[in-house]
């Protein structure tokens, strides 16, 4: 079940339809759902009402985005 009642858990990976990114849900702020991208990075808010759960390829898309950023920022 979740803990704020907005029917999210914290970690729960979900599509923001108005930035056309996906996000780990963290918490709310007000009216507002913060995300941050998988893999790290600035957080975001977003409105619930934009968002869905992701799909598994909306998923599957930011982790490997996220792991080549990563590989990226090495030396």
């Amino acid at each position: 079940m979740d803990t704020d009642g907005t029917g999210l858990e914290r970690g729960a990976v979900v599509f923001d339809s108005e930035r056309r990114k996906v996000g780990e849900y963290q918490d709310e702020s007000g009216p507002y759902a913060v995300l941050r991208p998988l893999g790290g990075g600035r957080e975001w808010e977003a409105e619930f009402g934009q968002l869905r759960v992701a799909t598994a390829e909306e998923r599957l898309s930011a982790e490997l985005r996220a792991a080549n950023e990563r590989s990226e920022r090495r030396p």
